[in-house]
């Protein structure tokens, strides 16, 4: 009787997001409730509707909520939705740093910023729904890689740089820029995300906290001077740093060391730390960390132009290495005949 029972327990076939399989899950789990995949072990989610949009697994959580992949019944197309934890709907800074995400990436057309398609509430909860990266981050990639390959490094960081000065010409600073706000969509295209605490470039400055990531941190900003686009820049190149040599511009052993090394200890330069990076390339993420605003390059423009020369540079002597290589390579016997003939 028991067994007959179990078996007409209601189940649902859902796909599993590792390893591709379809398998059956209890039909009566809650709505985001999950159980291990039989194959692969990684979590099957029930899924949940809002909307036209049915929410089908996760694909990232912080502290203001969680991303997860779902499937816009209307459009037909794969979308991100981002639902903002119930009890943080109460705390005014948080629901001011949702709201700010959504109207700042909303305000903004370019290729490498996710795009917001809607913002919205369903029964009392607040979601955002925008454009699926979910093909990792620039974060994942260096805990996998350890170093990430000099001309992706070049390429992600035009990229960025360049959705930064769209950013700028809205009057927009982002003000965390570090690797794991960096996506990566199905295609390879790097996709800047999290403007929960961007702000107008003319806005009051006067906060009782400094905001930012400690690894990435601008100078100015721990001092608390005149924070600009320049604060952004440098963010960006220590977050390209940290790509390209597999370590972060400052290591310490505590954050509070971390943060003053920013300061006063002096950046050692990409190629002195791997020796393989590009004089250029280590040169122009050296400038952009000048200690000194002033110092660094002085519109996205020119850091851009720096980071395409010195991908241009690479590319050149890699051509001329491979050139070398292939001209030095001994000929095989049969071309060797042919030539004799």
């Amino acid at each position: 009787m028991a067994a007959s029972i179990e078996e007409r327990k209601p189940l649902k076939m859902v796909s599993c997001g590792g390893c591709g399989a379809k398998v059956f899950i209890p039909g009566d789990l809650l709505p985001l409730a999950a159980v291990p995949c039989t194959k692969c072990g990684k979590p099957l989610m029930m899924p949940l509707r809002l909307r036209q949009f049915e929410l089908l697994s996760v694909i990232a959580s912080g502290g203001m909520g969680t991303v997860y992949r779902a499937f816009d019944t209307t459009l037909e197309r794969e979308v991100a939705v981002k639902l903002m934890k119930r009890e943080m709907a109460d705390e005014p800074q948080a629901l001011g740093s949702f709201y700010r995400e959504a109207r700042a990436c909303a305000a903004l057309n370019h290729t490498n910023i996710i795009h917001i398609y809607t913002f919205d509430e369903c029964d009392g909860q607040l979601y955002l729904v925008m454009e699926l990266a979910d093909c990792g981050s620039l974060d994942s990639r260096i805990e996998k890689e350890k170093r990430v390959p000099e001309l992706d490094v070049l390429d992600t960081g035009i990229k960025v740089a360049s959705a930064l000065d769209t950013a700028l010409k809205h009057n927009l600073l982002h003000r965390d820029i570090k690797p794991g706000n960096i996506l990566f969509n199905a295609d390879g295209e790097p996709k800047l995300v999290d403007f929960g605490l961007a702000r107008s470039i003319d806005a009051d400055t006067e906060e009782e906290a400094v905001w930012g990531t400690p690894y990435y941190i601008a100078p100015e900003k721990i001092k608390r001077e005149r924070e600009d686009f320049l604060s952004d820049m440098y963010s960006l190149a220590g977050t390209l740093y940290h790509a390209l040599t597999g370590h972060v511009p400052f290591e310490a052993p505590s954050i509070d060391e971390v943060i003053a090394a920013h300061i006063h200890t002096p950046l050692t330069p990409p190629n002195q730390v791997v020796p393989e990076v590009s004089q250029p390339t280590s040169d122009a993420l050296s400038r952009a960390m000048a200690k000194k605003p002033a110092e660094r390059f002085q519109s996205y423009d020119e850091f851009i132009m720096a980071l395409t020369a010195a991908r241009s540079q690479f590319l050149v002597h890699h051509f001329r290495t491979q050139t070398r290589v292939t001209a030095a390579a001994p000929r095989t016997a049969s071309a060797k005949s042919w030539w004799r003939r």
